[in-house]
């Protein structure tokens, strides 16, 4: 029902503006008092009619075209559940049946028909997680994402995909034994096309009719918040469908696109791009994004194909510098710098993500510091060293330990989210497993090395769903997982390890309160071409919290290995890769360590224990002393080669001593010696 208190001129005045954030309140259909009130902006349609069930699909209902380009049009015949279209007579003089931009549910495919659709008020229980969200910070809170196409984490016997009501009563339990703190979606949006995963939309407030209803999606998302689980969306405001009954050309013009055919095209994957520059463009696409956040209670978005937005140059077509003669498009970097701010300033606890691929642009920070205005960006970087070096023969994987450690050099330059995402597991790329060097037991062991890397170093985290017991084949968009796979041993132990993994993650604080502080990160050794193993210490907040890891990135197994480390004292190993219960070989962890007075590296202070062959150790302190100061820091360096210490001052002693006062009374005084 449209609210009483809705003011039309205001609502039209700011659309034209771009100002109009909650834009499908005056578009699409209206329950009214005297029936429904349609609504759809094309502004240089010659003729418009209002199409459906409830007049046989006739020309009966003309529609009337304002001063704001706003057609509209007011029928007591409709109903709720009933079909419609836009019969749009373009500006060519060309007749065509559109959808509605702004409807909120379509049709089962093939067909394409908008639906009257009332999403019915729903009671929320999710107000515990909500406020504790709003008094967090979380960029000191882990953040572990499970990525997950809807249509293709598990499906019924007769191959239909699970919807969410049946992934309330599956994904969710399965979130918690996995230990993630968020799940994120690919795009939810309707679209019509299976193959584009949801990233060609045709209706940007449309719930997926293949997904069930939204009001199913609200049951998961509510179920989620109650089990302390995050709930993050993709959403593609870059780009969107070419079908000619959806967005593309409306009325006949460059209504959603660029008016340039060269910015309007995208040819790489068949869409078009919205001009991003056309305030009724930003109305709608910043509408859309509110009302997801609003309506479902999502925890945030990630902005997919941000490149694509901020750069003139993006793919392998013509293009024309800006001008200042640069290669930005300054209408996106602008789109994305208002979106942000919007979304923060309504939403400040909404995270929003950004995949973007380039180093050119600033995607993270204060809007001030000249960035986007993101929260975090996707690390792309990190993710093809890290896999290009696993897939490495281990013989030569010394010399180029670099491709490991070079994302430590610009760690602090954004915030990010180290992501091992479908992306990567489809179009003959392999499944992670398969990408790992070596026989399958091998390639396990590289697969919890890596995943043991991904945890410890600094960024936030995400895996693609099935990655998590090492899938053997590529990710299908068409079937359910294969979860048989957990039949077999080395899966199932694979899986649990991952839990254990993310169990790790979310318990130690050192792994994620300080990572955006450059202390966070302490390199013990990344030189050791020779044994090619990576040492380094994540530190958090309080001087004895800090973890040690240790990562062997070849088949030979090192016994009594040295490794410096902060303190002297005892340390103890809370995780090591290589043990049976991972799928490993080795009945139990190496027993706690004493340090010895013995020089590593930097340090004067080191440990002994057993790297296993490609498995990765993680240490804790137990009992150290945290006020000992490392002498080889404090070094000249040519006192460190001649392997002399500066001496300290010897302390001076105190003790209590009873002596009189004037009074005749005693007291006890502290004396130095």
């Amino acid at each position: 029902m449209e609210k009483a208190d809705f003011n039309l001129e205001n609502a039209l005045k700011t659309f034209a503006a771009g100002e109009n954030y909650h834009a499908e309140q005056l578009f699409g259909p209206h329950r009214v008092e005297e029936g429904y009130l349609f609504r759809v902006w094309a502004p240089n349609a010659q003729m418009i009619w209002l199409v459906g069930d409830f007049n046989d699909w006739e020309d009966t209902l003309p529609m009337e075209k304002d001063g704001y380009g706003v057609w509209s049009v007011l029928t007591n015949d409709a109903k709720e559940g009933q079909l419609y279209k836009f019969k749009v007579k373009q500006s060519t003089g060309r007749i065509v049946y559109k959808i509605d931009p702004y409807a909120m549910r379509f049709e089962e495919r093939p067909n394409d028909a908008s639906i009257i659709h009332t999403i019915p008020e729903f009671k929320w229980s999710d107000g515990l997680w909500r406020g504790r969200q709003k008094r967090s910070n979380y960029f000191e809170r882990p953040l572990n994402i499970y990525e997950v196409h809807a249509g293709s984490w598990k499906n019924h016997d007769d191959g239909r995909p699970y919807d969410f009501d049946d992934l309330t009563e599956e994904l969710v339990p399965y979130l918690k034994k996995m230990n993630y703190t968020h799940v994120e979606f690919m795009p939810l949006m309707e679209h019509p096309l299976d193959a584009s995963w949801g990233y060609q939309l045709i209706g940007y407030f449309a719930f997926c009719q293949a997904y069930g209803k939204p009001e199913q999606f609200q049951r998961f998302v509510d179920e989620c918040h109650n089990q302390n689980i995050g709930v993050i969306v993709d959403w593609v405001p870059g780009h969107y469908c070419i079908n000619d009954d959806a967005l593309a050309y409306f009325d006949g013009t460059a209504t959603y696109e660029y008016e340039d055919h060269d910015r309007a095209s995208n040819p790489e994957w068949g869409a078009l791009n919205f001009d991003l520059g056309k305030p009724q463009v930003q109305a709608f696409l910043i509408s859309s994004a509110f009302f997801w956040i609003e309506k479902f209670h999502l925890d945030g978005l990630r902005i997919d194909a941000v490149s694509n937005m901020i750069y003139l140059d993006y793919g392998d077509k013509p293009w024309k510098p800006n001008k200042y003669g640069g290669n930005r498009n300054l209408e996106g970097w602008h789109f994305l710098r208002k979106f942000n701010k919007v979304v923060k300033f309504a939403h400040p606890k909404t995270i929003l993500i950004a995949e973007e691929s380039s180093a050119g642009t600033k995607v993270t920070g204060m809007l001030e510091e000249d960035s986007l205005g993101f929260d975090y960006k996707w690390n792309m970087g990190w993710m093809n060293d890290v896999l290009n070096f696993f897939q490495m023969d281990p013989l030569f994987r010394g010399d180029h330990l670099d491709m490991l450690t070079f994302s430590w050099m610009y760690r602090m330059s954004e915030n990010f989210v180290l992501p091992l995402s479908h992306d990567e597991v489809v179009h003959g790329k392999k499944s992670l497993m398969n990408k790992m060097w070596g026989d399958r037991y091998r390639q396990l062991a590289q697969l919890r090395t890596l995943y043991a890397y991904q945890m410890t170093h600094p960024g936030k985290k995400l895996l693609f769903m099935g990655s998590e017991w090492g899938q053997y084949l590529e990710w299908r968009y068409y079937e359910g997982l294969p979860f048989g796979d957990l039949e077999d041993e080395l899966n199932a132990k694979m899986q649990h390890f991952t839990a254990t993994l993310n169990k790790l993650y979310r318990e130690e604080r050192s792994l994620w309160e300080t990572e955006n502080k450059p202390e966070s990160l302490e390199v013990i050794d990344a030189d050791n071409r020779e044994q090619t193993i990576l040492s380094f210490v994540r530190h958090g907040k309080k001087k004895n919290d800090f973890l040690i890891i240790i990562m062997n990135l070849t088949a030979v197994e090192q016994n009594d290995f040295s490794i410096g480390v902060p303190y002297p004292g005892t340390y103890k190993e809370i995780l090591n890769t290589e043990t049976k219960e991972f799928g490993g070989t080795l009945l139990r962890r190496n027993p706690q360590k004493k340090t010895n007075d013995a020089t590593f590296k930097n340090y004067d202070q080191s440990i002994k224990t057993n790297v296993p062959a490609f498995g990765t150790l993680i240490l804790k302190p137990v009992d150290v002393n945290t006020r000992y100061v490392n002498h080889l820091y404090r070094m000249t360096d040519d006192e460190r080669k001649a392997g002399r210490r500066k001496k300290r001052s010897p302390r001076k002693k105190k003790t209590k001593i009873t002596v009189k006062t004037e009074s005749g009374k005693t007291k006890k005084v502290t004396s130095e010696k």
